[in-house]
């Protein structure tokens, strides 16, 4: 049975001869057996110091000072080995730099001989210069789907129109409505000021009974807000004051649209699209 001291030794009992007197007489003949297999030498207990390149193991005084001296001088060798490693690290980053440098270079070289043109196009004034058209382009394109007021659909193709005539980008809000019924007149004055504010949404507006629509639906179905996206309906609100009540404001209908995925809020539109929008509806 392994003991505490046989655990601290690692179990490597050839390497260690019990001395012990507490032992019987067989156990005392066995170990004096087992010590008289091990053989030792004046060199067993010798001490082999480690070797180091940069130190020599010696010292001209062992005292207090010789060791401050030691001690100095093994800082010393740290640093310069450290700044010997740093200048080496330095190197191999300006190596790498340099033939990165060259590769792109080279390749630079080899478009040029072969597709001039396509060099060309891939400087960075060719690409900036791109943007900028591009840019100008879309700003164009967005000038000319500029509403900013509420369209009154006079009749059924006109309403047909104003849906399946239109760019397939644009949001068209059509308000059906009847005179003298709760919430159409204060709708209507709502989609006003909204068209102001979105002028890249079409808003416009029918009486049911230009639409065709039945008397049941006329007299209890509007106010209603119809949404079309190329060509698809995208939203369908009937009796819209179930929602907002009878009495309602422009900034109530745009946080319902909002919240219902129809509008988009202002909060999150980039600033280049706002500035574009004030301008075209400045020159307006």
């Amino acid at each position: 049975m392994s003991t505490l001291e046989d655990k601290i030794l690692g179990e490597k009992l050839h390497y260690y001869c019990s001395s012990s007197s507490e032992d019987d007489g067989n156990d005392s003949g066995d170990s004096d057996k087992e010590c008289d297999d091990v053989k030792y030498t004046d060199n067993t207990a010798q001490y082999i110091a480690p070797s180091y390149s940069e130190w020599d193991g010696t010292s001209s005084n062992t005292g207090p000072k010789g060791v401050i001296k030691d001690w100095q001088r093994y800082k010393q060798l740290e640093a310069e080995k450290r700044e010997s490693q740093e200048k080496e690290r330095l190197q191999l980053i300006n190596k790498l730099s340099l033939t990165c440098r060259s590769a792109l270079d080279e390749e630079k070289e080899k478009l040029n001989e072969t597709d001039p043109e396509l060099a060309n196009l891939l400087t960075d004034e060719f690409l900036l210069e791109y943007q900028k058209q591009r840019m100008k382009e879309m700003l164009a394109k967005t000038e000319k789907l500029y509403f900013g007021r509420v369209i009154d659909l006079e009749n059924t193709d006109q309403f047909l129109q104003a849906i399946d005539g239109e760019d397939k980008s644009i949001i068209i809000i059509i308000h059906i409505y009847e005179d003298n019924v709760s919430g159409c007149e204060a709708m209507n004055g709502c989609l006003i000021s909204l068209a102001e504010k979105y002028p890249y949404v079409k808003f416009c507006k029918i009486l049911g009974s230009i639409a065709g629509l039945s008397k049941q639906f006329k007299k209890f179905g509007v106010p209603t807000l119809l949404v079309y996206k190329n060509g698809q309906v995208i939203g369908n609100f009937i009796h819209v004051t179930d929602h907002l009540g009878v009495d309602f404001y422009s900034s109530d209908v745009e946080a319902f649209l909002i919240e219902h995925g129809i509008l988009a809020d202002k909060n999150y539109v980039p600033l280049i699209v706002l500035k574009n929008e004030n301008r075209v509806s400045d020159s307006e």
